[in-house]
């Protein structure tokens, strides 16, 4: 066998077979989410793994593309699940206007957060978007009348889905899934659109060198306050359809201990790929539902086996196994 001279590259597998699968940034991760629920242990499980792909898909716009360590998105995910809540339970509103409606007002929600904290940078942005996000919980904690206070939020269900004179059971899980699936389609294409616009390429460059893309004339503030909108909008989504899904709002979802979670999630997966919160948000919760058959203390495991993905597997799970085929410098 030959081996090859120093001018010589390695051959790379070749580009016309599994990487043009995986260029397909949306249709890749729709194809493997429309047989999630057949692929794990049971729909509970599926559903959750959608929802919490979409909450970490909006994390990973700004902390994986951008460069921005952010501790508060769990201030994202809630206010999208209680304003989806509020506006149903307690004012009538039908959940295809809830739903819009709640990640307007999650963006403007964002928008006030991020005027402040993208005013910094660092830790000192970590720090601030964390104190912001706790400043959120404990509004939500004391303002009992409209969100339940220590309870959570209650008093809504969506038991039918009616759009376009079609009638579907919301309450069949496999129905549920599936119509939770087309507002993750939609956050995929929409943040798709958002990486292969001029714009993303921005956002990318702040990441890589941001007294770079300063000096060549980028707006590096405004750029860092769109790009904390965006990803909360995306983020408030999954809140959203959280909503929908449990028909109450647990207080704990605007904890820091879910923005934790989040973090964990998408450096599971790998940061800076298109997919890899969807496998970050199936991994953890993979492991936190076979280990919590074991023990009631199954946070310490995942939290070694955390450990070990940092040190041994920087990139992720996604994020390594592309690199393992040789195409990471293509990464969807």
């Amino acid at each position: 066998m030959m081996l090859p001279s120093s001018g010589e590259s390695v051959a790379r597998p070749s580009r016309n077979g599994i990487a043009w699968i995986l260029d397909q940034r949306v249709l890749l991760p729709i194809a493997v989410l429309a047989v999630l629920p057949w692929l794990l242990p049971s729909q509970a499980l599926a559903v959750n793994v959608l929802i919490y792909g979409v909450v970490v898909m909006g994390y990973n716009l700004l902390f994986g593309y951008t460069g921005l360590l952010s501790f508060g998105q769990a201030a994202f995910f809630g206010a999208g699940a209680y304003f989806t809540g509020i506006a149903i339970g307690r004012y009538g509103v039908p959940w295809f206007a809830a739903v819009p409606i709640a990640v307007l007002l999650s963006t403007c929600l964002a928008a006030a957060i991020g005027i402040v904290s993208t005013r910094t940078r660092g830790i000192y942005f970590s720090m601030v978007t964390l104190a912001l996000a706790q400043l959120v919980y404990y509004v939500a904690l004391q303002a009992s009348s409209f969100t339940g206070g220590e309870n959570g939020l209650r008093g809504f269900t969506v038991d039918r889905i009616n759009l376009f004179g079609l009638s579907v059971n919301f309450l069949d899980p496999i129905n549920k899934y599936y119509v939770l699936m087309v507002f993750a389609a939609l956050a995929l294409w929409f943040q798709s659109r958002i990486l292969n616009s001029p714009f993303g390429a921005v956002i990318e460059a702040i990441r890589e060198n941001e007294q770079r893309a300063r000096a060549c004339g980028y707006d590096v503030e405004r750029s860092k306050l769109i790009v904390f909108m965006l990803s909360g909008a995306i983020s408030s989504l999954g809140g959203c359809m959280l909503a929908l899904h449990l028909s109450i709002v647990p207080l704990d979802i605007l904890h820091y201990q879910t923005s934790g979670m989040i973090v964990m999630m998408v450096l599971l997966g790998g940061a800076r790929s298109f997919f890899g919160p969807f496998v970050g948000a199936a991994s953890f919760l993979i492991l936190e539902d076979v280990i919590s058959l074991w023990t009631p203390h199954w946070q310490i495991f995942v939290g070694a086996i955390f450990v070990l993905f940092v040190l041994f597997l920087p990139k992720g799970i996604w994020g390594t196994l592309l690199d393992a085929l040789g195409i990471g410098k293509a990464r969807p």
